[in-house]
């Protein structure tokens, strides 16, 4: 919660609608003063206009010196301008983060699909690479046998193909490096995108009856009072820290969407059967390795690259997947609320 940078009310949309509010008022204004300026003008030529005039003039500026009645005011036209704004669209926090746990559990399925997906492609290509080397070893044999029987051209011709099969595996090597890079960030973005779901979920429940208990004793008077007072009203806290997890989570939501788009175009580019792969999807999953901070994945990415790049590592295929457990761990949100 100390990371996050509050938005300022311009920069959401109840600032937006408040934005189109006031340009509303001034070119209403421009209209109508002039208009009337002529009657201002005829009741200030008394001796009671002017003092009712100066009264309310010196009235107006009291209250705009007046940085508590600036709070005050301020405090009411957001609020109305955020009820107007919540008549259209969603601008709830408990809301927006309910929506967010629905995309998650979507984009969850669709990952879970991506990783079968992926896991065919790496097998496959592990075989390929397999029959390529064992075509290699086959071919240097008979290159080897045309040899000692001085066969010159059938020993050019498989000492060549052994070549072209070695060049072709080193290909196929750096290529099944990538898929599994790739496939390492998508069973941690897959965990850790399923623990956020249930964080979220879990906040939601608990801080949505916690919310209803402060509605039922809240009040926008009691707000205004707090206000007037210098004190912090308990709502807008409350809704600030929901706020900071909502932002925090469109986030990490915007970054695993881009991901799966990202791994998706990059496997649409490879053909196993015809052995062919375009460097463009290579290229994008490099750049995206070389970029310096994931969200959903934190200081873990470093080591997923390492442990792909790492012979001695070896990623088991067989394995079935596992579906990730949040038991015996903290909510990552509850300190926004402290």
């Amino acid at each position: 919660m100390s990371e996050y940078k509050k938005k300022s009310f311009w920069r959401k949309p109840e600032g937006i609608t408040g934005a189109l509010f006031l340009i509303g008022l001034l070119v209403g204004a421009g209209i109508l003063i002039p208009s009337i300026i002529g009657s201002i003008i005829g009741f200030m030529s008394t001796g009671v206009g002017l003092a009712v005039v100066l009264g309310v003039l010196g009235l107006v500026i009291f209250m705009g010196l007046d940085n508590k009645f600036r709070t005050l005011i301020s405090y009411m036209y957001k609020s109305t301008m955020r009820w107007i704004t919540g008549l259209f669209i969603q601008i709830d926090p408990m809301g927006i983060l309910k929506s967010y746990v629905d995309d998650l559990k979507s984009n969850l399925g669709k990952m879970r699909k991506q990783m079968g997906k992926l896991r065919g492609q790496m097998h496959k290509l592990k075989e390929m690479i397999l029959n390529n080397q064992k075509e290699v070893q086959n071919n240097l044999k008979l290159a080897s046998k045309a040899r000692d029987t001085r066969q010159e051209a059938v020993m050019i011709l498989k000492s060549r193909k052994a070549g072209r099969l070695k060049e072709s595996n080193i290909k196929l090597d750096a290529l099944y490096k990538k898929m599994e890079v790739l496939y390492r960030v998508l069973s941690k973005m897959y965990e850790n995108s399923f623990i956020l779901s249930e964080d979220i979920e879990d906040q939601v429940r608990v801080k949505e009856q916690e919310r209803k208990a402060m509605m039922a004793g809240h009040s926008a008077m009691k707000s205004a009072i707090s206000i007037i007072k210098g004190d912090s009203d308990k709502k807008e806290m409350f809704d600030r820290a929901l706020e900071a997890i909502a932002d925090d989570v469109s986030h990490k939501v915007g970054e695993m969407e881009r991901f799966m788009e990202m791994s998706e175009s990059f496997m649409s580019s490879i053909d196993l059967q015809n052995g062919i792969f375009e460097e463009k999807g290579m290229k994008m999953l490099e750049q995206w390795e070389k970029e310096t901070t994931s969200l959903l994945l934190g200081t873990s990415k470093k080591d997923i690259i390492s442990q792909a790049n790492d012979d001695s590592d070896i990623l088991d295929l067989s394995e079935p997947m596992k579906q990730p457990e949040k038991m015996g761990r903290a909510n990552q949100y509850d300190n926004f609320f402290d």
